[in-house]
């Protein structure tokens, strides 16, 4: 008779955007037994077979902190980021990038066999705009003036190095673009546009003309649709990296048929002027920085996800933002702090 009674599987940043719709993944899944999901603050939603407990990575300078909560678990999912406060670098600095290593070391300290952690397309090095994209070789050192892809791209190169004194530890690295779903539109809206724009603003009526600006083109996908992947490398044995994104390659004639308007050549530099003065001034929290690295994104190619992991997404993105921009404007949320609903403020 079989003893095996299902995965361990504890959950970084389970409150968030890419943390809820992970642990609903995992929490379904019949090869996983439970879910320990952590979080700088507690949720008020339950999910059946997920254990919360509170966890502050830029904080939490004693091992015991991190290591009473991985005893016996078979895989750590490392989510937990923050955004916020642009200004201040340093503190994302002390939660995004010491805190991940706190992670990483607790994990080799208490031989969990498996780390899947969350990079990015932002830690890709400027590339080509055009498909079918590049694949995971390509170079990872970020756009340096943004500290979200100086933040991803350092944590490659931690984990270049913790790899080799590791071996016995499956990491994975997952590599995804925009992510969107209706449930975290109003964490997205205060993250990038910031608590005082009005999300009943965001209607296609209102939004006359899409700019077309030069390297304007990206990638998005539903979070659910990234969960999933999430979930295959958990319960699967792949390693390495994986690009995650959804058809089509979003540009502004996309993005004009998504919201009924037209588009309208604008020059690159005075949208960056305009962003650079919000900025600056507070009215905005979303670096001019990210602009300027999201124009050279390179678009990617997800053939190594679809082959390895089985993975493909459900939905296209123009789903994905729909689905953002109906949040948006209906206040949606969930019930953790990250996610509360709001339409204002």
């Amino acid at each position: 008779m079989s003893t095996y009674a299902g995965l361990r599987v504890v959950v970084t940043g389970a409150t968030g955007n890419v943390g809820t719709s992970v642990v609903g993944a995992l929490s379904e899944d019949p090869d996983v037994a439970a879910v320990v999901g952590l979080a700088r603050r507690l949720p008020k939603m339950s999910v059946p077979g997920v254990e919360w407990a509170t966890v502050d990575l830029s904080r939490c300078d004693s091992p015991e902190v991190l290591d009473q909560h991985l005893p016996g678990a078979d895989a750590v999912v490392h989510l937990a980021w923050r955004f916020q406060p642009t200004h201040a670098p340093l503190i994302t600095w002390r939660s995004n990038v010491l805190g991940s290593i706190r992670v990483f070391e607790a994990v080799a300290r208490a031989g969990v066999p498996a780390l899947v952690h969350a990079s990015s397309v932002g830690a890709y090095s400027p590339g080509p705009k055009e498909e079918p994209g590049v694949s995971e070789e390509w170079p990872t050192h970020g756009w340096p003036d943004a500290s979200y892809c100086r933040e991803k791209s350092y944590l490659e190169r931690v984990l270049d190095a913790f790899e080799p004194r590791h071996p016995r530890i499956r990491v994975v690295r997952m590599r995804p673009g925009f992510l969107f779903k209706e449930q975290a539109a109003s964490e997205q809206r205060r993250i990038f546009a910031g608590r005082h724009v009005p999300g009943p603003l965001l209607r296609p009526d209102l939004l006359p003309f899409v700019p077309d600006l030069a390297g304007l083109r990206f990638q998005a996908l539903h979070t659910d649709d990234a969960a999933e992947a999430y979930r295959a490398a958990v319960v699967g044995d792949a390693r390495g990296a994986f690009n995650l994104a959804a058809e089509p390659v979003i540009g502004a004639p996309e993005l004009a048929e998504l919201l009924d308007a037209r588009v309208v050549r604008v020059p690159r530099a005075l949208v960056r002027t305009a962003l650079a003065a919000a900025w600056h001034t507070h009215a905005a929290p979303a670096s001019p920085h990210l602009f300027d690295a999201v124009l050279r994104l390179p678009v990617l190619d997800c053939a190594r996800a679809r082959d390895v992991l089985g993975w493909r997404p459900t939905r296209t993105a123009q789903e994905a933002l729909s689905s953002f921009l109906s949040g948006v404007r209906r206040g949606a949320g969930m019930e953790t702090a990250p996610l509360a609903g709001s339409r204002w403020g």
